[in-house]
């Protein structure tokens, strides 16, 4: 008796410090995500919602090639944004890594993380005035003779990746580097002993070991840069427009809040997607 009451009264403290998280996922999360899921499946008609349930939303995303072509958009940016990224990022984080002194690696991560320092929106207009018709690249381009008029960086697909990559670069150097200076050196010289050159070493030992820290800044690159509208709205204009800036337009214009909903949880669904394509990893990242 005094055994299960000592496993009841434990149980009950274990409760007592999970329900408050509980309680906020609750509230915060599950609810307003049933609601909007909810929302998603009634139509609005007029300046009203008419609570009918049907697909209807849905069907007119497939339906409409602008609703479509945002997702699209959003897809093919992001891809090239986290790919940049992990390319740009790697060789950083292992110079920091491997090849800066110890001593001096704390400060040169505090360089690398500059930028979070920044407002989001400040940085974004940052870049478009270095990348605009009158910016930095294009009078020293013409000063310098290379061309006669002005070239179109702003308003587009890449000022829109250049802001991106420019901030998702330092959160992957962080993940990458975390798991570069986790490693033993004696996998190194346990391949060197093996006959392995360095590129040997590398490719076999190094960057498999660090596919789990690659994975998990690169999922949470996905996320970020799949559900921004900052940027996608002060860099890229709107002449391509991705699905977070179509959302904005539902909601602003036409106060069309079931398809703002719908496009929500088409959004979302993309990212439960890109999360069990990299489950995988982030399991062996957690463990």
């Amino acid at each position: 008796m005094a055994s299960l009451s000592l496993e009841d009264t434990e149980r009950r403290k274990a409760w007592g410090f999970v329900a408050p998280a509980l309680l906020w996922t609750l509230a915060f999360f599950v609810a307003p995500f049933l609601f909007m899921a909810a929302m998603s499946l009634w139509a609005q008609q007029g300046g009203s919602i008419v609570r009918v349930w049907n697909l209807g939303n849905y069907v007119a995303f497939f339906e409409k090639d602008a609703l479509f072509k945002g997702l699209t958009n959003s897809l093919e940016i992001t891809a090239i944004v986290t790919v940049l990224s992990v390319l740009l990022a790697y060789p950083l984080a292992w110079i920091i890594a491997e090849r800066v002194p110890q001593r001096f690696q704390r400060t040169a991560l505090i360089l690398a993380v500059l930028p979070f320092w920044t407002s989001y929106v400040v940085r974004s207009y940052s870049w478009l005035l270095v990348l605009s018709r009158n910016g930095v690249i294009n009078q020293a381009l013409m000063q310098s003779g290379l061309i006669s008029e002005p070239l179109e960086l702003a308003s587009n697909r890449t000022a829109t990746v250049i802001g991106f990559v420019h901030f998702f670069v330092m959160l992957l150097t962080l993940t990458i580097y975390a798991n570069l200076v986790q490693l033993p050196p004696n996998y190194r010289r346990a391949a060197a002993d093996l006959g392995a050159n360095a590129l040997q070493t590398f490719w076999h030992v190094i960057l498999p070991l660090t596919i789990p820290g690659i994975m998990t800044g690169a999922f949470l690159t996905f996320v970020l840069c799949i559900g921004d509208y900052v940027t996608p709205q002060i860099l890229g204009g709107n002449n391509e427009l991705v699905l977070p800036q179509i959302i904005m337009l539902q909601l602003g214009r036409r106060a069309d809040f079931p398809m703002a909903a719908a496009l929500s949880i088409i959004l979302m669904l993309a990212v439960t997607v890109a999360y069990i394509a990299c489950a995988r990893w982030l399991k062996i990242e957690r463990a």
